[in-house]
Formats: C-alpha cells, structure tokens, sequence
C-alpha cells in the first residue's frame, strides 16, 4: 500500500492491522518529508524559540532549551509520557495506530527525518507490535501516552510482541535488523502529539459496526420470517413518505432478503401489524446506517489529518502552534457511534426475547425445545443477551461531555476521546454477541417452522442462504447442550463477514 498522507480509507487500515498488508511511502511524501525536515534544522540554526523544538512541552513551554540538549529533550518526552496503565491494546489496535502516524507524518507537516519514519514503517512491515497500555489518554494534546509506548520501541525501550514473543525493544529490533532511533528535535514531540490511539480504535470500531449493521438485517429479517411478520411495513412506498437514506436501505435489504419467503404474511391475513422490533426495523436499523454513514465520513476526514503540534509550513516559511491534536471531532463521534450501535443490540435482544416466549412467539415451543422442563432451551441465551445490552446502556453514557483539565491547567479543556473509542470498541464486541444469539434462535425457531410442514425451499432468497450457513456452523439443538460454543461459531461467521458476503451471492449488496 502506498502511503500518501491524503487518501487513506478506513478499508485500507483494517488491511494493513488486521491483514497484514506491508506499507511504504510515495515519492511525493517522500519530498514533502524532507522539505519540512529542512526548514525545521534551519529554524534551529538561527535559534528561534519554537515550542517543543527549542522549549519545554505542556506548562514548561516557556523554557528554552539549550542546542547541546535537543536530543535528550526528545528522549526526556517519550520516557516521561510513557506512563500508561492495564490492560494492552490488541495487536490490531496498535498496527493501526502505527499506519496512522505513518500517514500523518507522511503529510509533511510534521518536521521529522524521513530515516526516523522509515524505522516505523519498516517495524510495521516486520509485524513488531509495542505493548501499548489501553489506559492514560486524555484526548488532547492528543493520545501522548499510548503513543509514547509505541515510540518507546523505536528508541531500544520499552517492549513488544514480535514472532509470538514479548521482547525488549531493543531485542525486537535486532533480531529483525532495524537500527533503533535517536531523535533529532521535535521528532519525540511529532510521533506523540495526534489522535493515532483513538482514530485506530474508531476505524476498527467502524469497520466491524458497518459489517453488523449488515448482519443485524440479515438476523432481524431470519427472526421476521420465524415469527410470520407482515412484510407490507417495508413497502417502498412507507419509506417515500419518511426518506430517510439509512431506513430507505434497510427497508430494501429486508425486501431482498425475504424475495419469494412464504414464512412472510400480508396484512390482514393473520393478524393487522406486527410489533415494533420488527415492524420497525427499517426505521432503527436505517437510523443506525445513517449514524454509521456520518461516523465513516468524520474517521476519514481526521485519519487523513495533520494533527500534530506546533505545524510546520516550509513553503510558507512558518510554524503555527494550533489545537488539531484535540480529539473532539472524534471524541463526539465514538459517543455517537457507541449509541448507534447500541441500538441494533437493544432491538434484536427483544427480536430475541419474541422468539423464545411462548406468549409472543406465534405458537413456537416455549424457549424453542420440544421437551420443555426437562430442556431449558434457549431461555438462558436471552439473559446473556439482556445482559449484553444492559453493559452497552451503560457504556453509551457519552465521554466526550467530561474534562480533567492538566498541565497545571495549560490543557484545560480534553476530549476523553480515547475513552469515548474504548467504550464504542466494546459495545461492537457485544452487540456482535447479540446478534449471534439471535441467529442462533431464529434458526432454531426456523426449524419448528419446518416440522409445521414448511421447507427449507420456502425461505427467502438471503435468508435461505443464512440459515444454510447457521446450520453449516451449529446443529439444530435437539436438547440441552452447552450453548457458549455455538454462540462463539456463529460470532466468528459475522465477524469475518463471511455471512454477510455470502448472502450477498444470494441477493445482491447489502446497504
């Protein structure tokens, strides 16, 4: 992949942390690198009183630091801010952090050396991943300690995971032959002062919320089919009316998944509506594409982004000191996508909750088993479901709204974005548990249709394909078993998107 600095996709960074897909610069990169770095030593030569280059950082921006001690002002930085606590980042979490600051460096307003990048390119493409505590980051001026655990590595220090083994930097460098770094001035500064931390968390949290926005028609529509739903509520014609582009998409997937289903009723002919967990799954789950659409947009803007501080503008001839390591655009967003995604787990726990009650579920087996009693079923998957979405309600209490100011109040005001991404990150990780709960129960319930006298042929065009691949994963449940397993089977289908991709083989993209 090459690196610009202007045109990364959220797609391409899930690539590169999660795949694996080596990275390096482009020519022109590789010039404005250079040209910034220049006007940066020239700086220095004259001796100006430029902030982190030729002072302090933080409350101590008005002490000058001497020439003779630039260097070890750079390595003072990163072992000063790398006091981050619990629990590490995943190893994706921090290849997406360091493509990041790849790129944002790559813009050329930053002032390093390009050697000092190609360190961090070379140790991305080498798959040496710093242990990166998750805990520290206030949000501004930027996520300076996980970043600062990263750039540990690149000096000999710290630590990292490299071919399966946690090493000292120093020793993961040697053995894949990279040359540890000694920092020239702002080089420290430059790797640490941006929303790296937060924005790789937010491009994996949107990747796989777009993925479960999918996954959650495709469960929704399966739980619809099981409960004879009235397929007239996603009529184009509702959606004209109220044309919202999320609940436009998701009333059409609905129609697509659930083309040729006999399992589906008209209105009138059984019962005059349905409830609202699934009658109104265009309106919900469309207002969460639209939320996941702006969130896209706002990720794709700021990893694109120079975020550091103070910014350099060689062919100008200056250097501003400015705020665009404040996390707020993301911080704001991370909230709106933790609600958003909230809500896809909060609707399909009660599409859930229909499916195993017997006094709402159109007739099915109490908790979907035969031998009621004696076979508990499906009841306990709702409490973990309930749970699940009851720990999301709570996580969805926004970030952003709070500040601790710091720097003995210099950064008086902090985006807790990187708490805000925390939050987001978890509440995919559980909703992708919903989901896979109520596709375990729709395909369940599925199966009782058949023993009515319904077949498989007569399931929808995706919905056909989905149960087909449920049942590829997880046998029908003929009495008690552990249901943990085929919980965890069946959140691994949706998470490598193979059951999105291969429903739409069957009918088309998904929106």
């Amino acid at each position: 992949m090459i690196i610009k600095g202007e045109d990364l996709t959220v797609e391409e960074v899930v690539n590169v942390a999660v795949r694996g897909e080596k990275v390096k610069l482009s020519n022109t990169a590789i010039e404005k690198i250079n040209n910034s770095r220049r006007y940066v030593e020239k700086i220095i030569e004259k001796g100006e009183i430029v902030y982190g280059v030729t002072t302090g950082f933080g409350k101590f921006c008005n002490v000058v630091i001497s020439p003779e001690d630039t260097k070890k002002l750079q390595r003072n930085l990163i072992r000063s801010h790398a006091a981050g606590v619990g629990e590490h980042f995943p190893e994706e979490v921090v290849r997406a952090m360091m493509l990041l600051r790849i790129n944002a460096l790559a813009k050329g307003y930053s002032g390093v050396r390009l050697s000092t990048l190609e360190t961090i390119i070379k140790m991305l493409n080498e798959n040496i991943v710093p242990l990166v505590p998750s805990q520290g980051s206030l949000g501004a001026s930027g996520d300076l300690v996980p970043l600062a655990h990263m750039v540990l590595v690149m000096m000999g220090e710290g630590e990292a995971l490299y071919k399966g083994e946690v090493l000292p930097g120093k020793v993961a460098l040697e053995r894949a032959g990279i040359e540890p770094v000694v920092f020239e001035a702002k080089e420290g500064l430059a790797l640490i002062n941006g929303t790296q931390a937060m924005t790789a968390l937010a491009c994996l949290s949107i990747s796989g919320a777009i993925n479960l926005s999918k996954a959650a028609d495709i469960s929704g529509a399966m739980t619809f089919e099981a409960l004879n739903g009235i397929i007239d509520a996603f009529d184009e014609k509702v959606q004209r009316v109220r044309p919202h582009r999320g609940q436009r998409a998701a009333a059409e997937n609905m129609r697509k998944l659930l083309d040729k289903s006999k399992f589906i009723s008209r209105q009138g002919h059984y019962k005059v509506q349905d409830a609202y967990a699934l009658r109104c799954i265009p309106q919900v789950h469309g207002a969460v594409k639209d939320a996941l659409n702006h969130v896209k947009n706002v990720v794709e803007i700021e990893i694109n982004s120079a975020t550091d501080n103070p910014l350099i503008f060689p062919e100008e001839g200056k250097i501003i000191s400015g705020g665009n390591f404040h996390g707020e655009p993301v911080a704001i967003n991370m909230d709106y996508l933790a609600i958003a995604v909230s809500e896809l787990s909060n609707i399909a726990e009660r599409r859930i909750e229909r499916l195993v009650n017997p006094s709402l579920n159109e007739g099915l087996p109490a908790f979907l088993t035969r031998n009621g009693g004696l076979n508990s079923g499906l009841m306990i998957s709702q409490y973990t479901a309930a749970a699940l979405v009851s720990e999301n309600k709570t996580l969805s209490f926004p970030a952003s709204v709070d500040s601790i100011p710091s720097s003995a109040n210099q950064e008086d005001h902090v985006s807790m974005g990187t708490i805000a991404a925390k939050k987001a990150w978890k509440i995919v990780e559980n909703t992708l548990n919903v989901l896979a709960i109520e596709l375990l129960c729709a395909a369940q319930a599925i199966d009782f249709r058949f023993e009515e006298g319904g077949c498989f042929k007569d399931l929808g065009k995706g919905t056909k394909r989905a149960y087909e691949l449920i049942r590829d994963v997880v046998p029908k449940i003929e009495e008690d078993r552990v249901l943990s397993e085929d919980i965890k089977k069946l959140a691994h289908l949706i998470k490598s998107g193979e059951l999105v991709k291969r429903v739409e083989e069957a009918v088309g993209t998904l929106e």
